[in-house]
């Protein structure tokens, strides 16, 4: 399936830095949502389903995604 990103509308988050070191999200049309690295915005994105999204926002929130040490 191929998604029409050309008229998406990309944000970073308020909390990145300016280093440049982010990535991109759009809320696409049917629920998906875009994700691509902000220092390519012509490159490739990923494109995740509502569920999917709602998923991986809901562990990081919780902390799952945290590295020890």
């Amino acid at each position: 399936m191929t998604v029409d990103l050309s008229t998406a509308h990309w944000f970073k988050s308020s909390r990145s830095e300016s280093n440049g070191q982010c990535v991109e999200v759009a809320f696409l049309d049917r629920g998906e949502v875009g994700v691509r690295d902000s220092k390519n915005p012509a490159g490739p994105a990923l494109v995740f389903g509502a569920g999917e999204w709602d998923a991986f926002v809901a562990y990081a929130s919780a902390g799952s995604f945290n590295r020890a040490g």
